[in-house]
């Protein structure tokens, strides 16, 4: 019951968009601009101000990246074969390679391994959030319905400014400059808010999708690739990680996470097959119900 109990805000949260946008009908777009464009730098400056850095950061990146790109360079290697367009190859990739570390991700953790569990666990989220704002970005840009042009697609990564907000917090944070208390009150006040809007467009784009329109063979590969091939990578690099044995507990349950909340937000900023990502997020999110109890009870 703890572990639904988990899952309960989250859900609540999703339910929340998803009854708004029915009754209201309200313009998504607009909502996913200010978070993308306003509250996602003011986080991403704060959590990298408030982190210690230490050596773990160097294998937990290696980590993150191999397993974005592992995935990544499975869904190039279907896609290929299957003759997928550049918008659904970016949207499956949106849909596999990103989990949801922190949202969902972090709590769980704190729930199954404890507090000692939780600094790692945030650390991962950290990085996971910045690996989103560049990788996830480019293949959002790449695959727009606009069809731009390499150097197009890195101007608009360049243009978003959570990678901007997170190096400056890293700035800040290694020169030692201070901000008064009622100023970070203020930052967190705005950044806090872009996980809860978030979460809001989720559920709102979720109520747009017909499930008449569902693509069953390329979402089940999605969902394949999120809920069980994921894990199962991160299990295989924990053989050669020299991490502590709770670390690489905590490597595999994260990479078995649902989508990221965020891949729907970049999706449906850059008409990159939102309602795909969409339907992905919300069924990986469903399917995790099922899924995560047996990698907790594996590792």
């Amino acid at each position: 019951m703890e572990f639904f109990a988990v899952l309960l805000p989250i859900f609540f949260i999703f339910g929340v968009g998803f009854v708004g946008e029915k009754i209201l009908h309200i313009d998504v777009k607009p909502v996913s601009t200010v978070s993308v464009y306003l509250m996602s730098p003011i986080l991403g400056f704060s959590v990298f101000y408030e982190t210690e850095f230490n050596s773990d950061y160097v294998m937990m990146t290696i980590y993150a990246l191999a397993l974005v790109f592992g995935i990544i360079a499975i869904i190039y290697l279907v896609g290929k074969f299957r003759g997928y367009s550049t918008n659904k190859m970016c949207g499956m990739i949106l849909s596999s390679a990103f989990m949801n570390n922190g949202n969902y991700g972090t709590p769980l953790v704190l729930f199954a391994f404890g507090v000692p569990a939780l600094h790692y666990a945030v650390i991962l989220m950290v990085i996971q959030q910045l690996i989103m704002a560049t990788i996830g970005i480019y293949y959002a840009a790449k695959g727009s319905s606009e069809n731009p042009s390499s150097k197009e697609t890195m101007q608009k990564v360049l243009r978003v400014p959570i990678m901007y907000g997170a190096l400056l917090g890293i700035i800040f944070h290694f020169w030692h400059v201070p901000i008064s208390s009622t100023m970070m009150e203020a930052i967190k006040m705005v950044g806090n808010a872009a996980i809860p809007t978030v979460m809001l467009v989720l559920g709102m784009q979720l109520a747009k999708i017909s499930v008449k329109n569902l693509r069953i063979p390329q979402l089940s590969l999605a969902l394949v690739l999120r809920l069980v091939v994921s894990p199962l990578i991160a299990w295989g690099m924990t053989f050669f990680l020299p991490v502590d044995d709770l670390l690489k507990q905590i490597m595999i349950v994260l990479a078995a996470m649902p989508s990221a909340a965020n891949t729907t937000l970049y999706a449906l900023q850059y008409d990159t097959d939102p309602d795909f990502v969409s339907s992905a997020t919300l069924f990986s999110t469903l399917l995790s119900l099922i899924t995560l109890p047996i990698v907790l009870s594996l590792v």
